[in-house]
């Protein structure tokens, strides 16, 4: 009882303090801390990740693959071997998961320029070469599109003139631009007929002003990384050696 008591004067008077007395900021006071190569390490603190660094660098440079040549987004106007190479691999390593849940193959890929985020140079190929490659954590999802969201996506990559990595689509532009053909597996395009597309959650949600992929009638998310279907990819090719050919081309 006597416990109990005390603590009803105690709350009562800390309580009361604060109603009696009103505190106010009168000052803030802040400074600017640069991060940079000057400030000491804690040695305990390094200490203690320093296995866990050499583990990750290790398993980051063990060599996968073997890239015959250097290759760059800038390469070609319309496709580019690295681009084909990124598209391709998606479609390589996604579509078996995608007819293993749905039955359905993947009919396409279509990923973006600008999410090729570094070259890929001559020699080994390693897991860190897929992380400068695609060092943001987008994913491969697939959306199911009619034959008219189809087609506005046809019209936004000749719009465009720029080469987005696409695979299993084969488009051709006349010196204006105007689409000459467009096949899908080699097929033409047939009205009132699903597409599975595949591309990333990036895009689908609007990204590089994809507005096609919303009005899409169902989505499939693989939770699978572009970086990990690369990471795939290169294990399962000893060499890789894309070219430029002619998926995405403009005739005189």
């Amino acid at each position: 009882m006597r416990i109990t008591y005390l603590f009803i004067l105690l709350y009562f008077f800390v309580f009361s303090s604060c109603k009696a007395k009103k505190l106010d900021v009168s000052k803030i006071d802040s400074k600017q801390v640069e991060i940079n190569d000057n400030l000491s390490a804690n040695k305990e603190i390094e200490d203690f990740i320093k296995p866990f660094r050499e583990h990750i660098e290790k398993d980051l440079d063990s060599v996968l693959a073997y890239s015959v040549d250097t290759y760059s987004k800038s390469d070609g106007d319309l496709n580019t071997a690295i681009g084909n190479f990124m598209a391709d691999a998606v479609y390589s390593e996604s579509n078996p998961i995608f007819k293993s849940r749905t039955g359905h193959d993947i009919d396409m890929v279509l990923l973006n320029y600008g999410g090729i985020r570094s070259i890929l140079s001559k020699g080994n190929v390693t897991k860190r070469t897929a992380f400068e490659l695609m060092p943001f954590e987008n994913s491969v999802v697939v959306a199911a599109l009619k034959s008219a969201q189809i087609d506005s996506l046809i019209s936004y990559l000749s719009k465009g003139k720029r080469a987005h990595p696409i695979s299993k689509l084969k488009l051709t532009l006349d010196k204006d631009y105007q689409v000459v053909e467009a096949k899908i597996k080699g097929q033409n395009i047939e009205p009132n007929k699903t597409y599975y597309v595949a591309t990333n959650d990036y895009l689908y949600n609007g990204g590089d002003n994809m507005s096609f992929f919303k009005t899409s009638d169902s989505l499939y998310v693989l939770n699978y990384k572009i970086r990990n279907a690369l990471i795939d990819n290169f294990i399962k090719n000893d060499t890789i050696s894309p070219v430029i050919d002619d998926r995405f081309i403009q005739i005189n």
